[in-house]
């Protein structure tokens, strides 16, 4: 078991970055070239992840680089700093391997992020994750502002328009509120001197229709690519945590399936055009390499870490090296999209 499960979940997880922050982290992970591949420019190591939501403020990106992430998102950073939802707002659920959260976008703002990219330039490819303002009423004012202020120092970008935690952010998803969303994004990025690839992070909840729409949207627009999906609102009727109850977006195991039927879907609609990020409820190799058969070109983690701890990054990659023998591939480009 993980030592911080010991602790209130949100305190574990101060905790953890706290120590990321300040005690030695000895490298560990994988390298093997099988592993490693190339997009939008950028080298991977390896295509597993840490998922946006764990180093909110930018402040232990390149220590995660050493526990063997081929890649790190920070954030959601929003503009201005906002305190987030009430507490406690992270609740586990440990017999069905799972995590409610209603943070709520707690940030500390641009400025503190900015510092620290500047003070601290990434170990390996980092991208940023860009939210908005509770309070601001001018959507797209505020991703724009975070794409010229950090876009500079990121890998890529991420829009996250698909958080259950701020109200009204779900809509933006929709066609005709996304559209001039992304145009504008893209605009603010084809300012920049060094212009990073434009992600947007939907949510697993969204009808059929809506994901048709955005697959074809995203096509259309050129966008760089989808990263499928954020947590759920729904609930599973086999869900047992006490805390099954709570508000908030669910993750871990209990999002997997889910997820990677979004996925999937996206990959079939999206017909290899664009570049698919897969997270959501991976926890071992066999859901990792199921996301990659499902379409997705790289692979991202977070809750599972929670209760099996750093170890599960390398427990991943040399399952992926296992799967690829056992299915006679030699690069692990070759399991992409398999299913679809």
């Amino acid at each position: 078991m993980n030592p911080l499960q010991l602790l209130p979940p949100e305190v574990a997880h101060t905790s953890a970055i706290w120590a990321l922050r300040h005690l030695p982290v000895r490298s560990t992970g994988l390298r093997d070239a099988r592993l490693e591949s190339q997009l939008w420019g950028l080298d991977f190591p390896n295509p597993l992840g840490m998922a946006a939501g764990f180093d909110k403020h930018a402040e232990a990106y390149n220590a995660l680089f050493s526990l063997g992430f081929g890649f790190v998102e920070v954030g959601s950073i929003t503009p201005k700093p906002q305190p987030g939802n009430p507490k406690p707002r992270v609740f586990r659920l440990r017999e069905d391997q799972g995590v409610i959260n209603r943070y709520g976008f707690n940030s500390q703002g641009i400025e503190p992020a900015l510092r620290r990219l500047q003070a601290r330039p990434a170990k390996g490819v980092l991208g940023v994750n860009l939210g908005k303002n509770k309070q601001t009423e001018e959507t797209e004012r505020d991703y724009c502002e975070g794409i010229r202020v950090l876009g500079p120092h990121a890998a890529y970008l991420v829009a996250n328009v698909s958080s259950p935690n701020t109200p009204g952010l779900r809509a933006v998803q929709r066609q005709e509120l996304l559209r001039p969303l992304i145009i504008a994004c893209q605009a603010a990025r084809d300012t920049l001197a060094h212009r990073p690839p434009l992600l947007v992070k939907i949510a697993p909840d969204l009808e059929p229709e809506d994901l048709e729409a955005i697959a074809d949207m995203a096509v259309a627009l050129k966008l760089d690519g989808l990263i499928i999906s954020n947590t759920t609102l729904d609930r599973p009727a086999s869900l047992r945590g006490a805390a099954k109850g709570e508000a908030g977006g669910l993750s871990g195991e209990p999002l997997f399936e889910r997820a990677t039927q979004v996925l999937r879907s996206v990959a079939r609609l999206t017909k290899g055009q664009l570049p698919l990020i897969g997270v959501g409820g991976i926890h071992d190799a066999d859901t990792a390499y199921t996301k990659l058969k499902a379409g997705a070109s790289l692979l991202q983690l977070y809750s599972a870490l929670t209760y099996q701890g750093p170890g599960l990054v390398t427990d991943i990659l040399k399952g992926l090296l296992h799967h690829m023998e056992r299915d006679g591939l030699t690069h692990i480009s070759q399991a992409i999209g398999q299913e679809v």
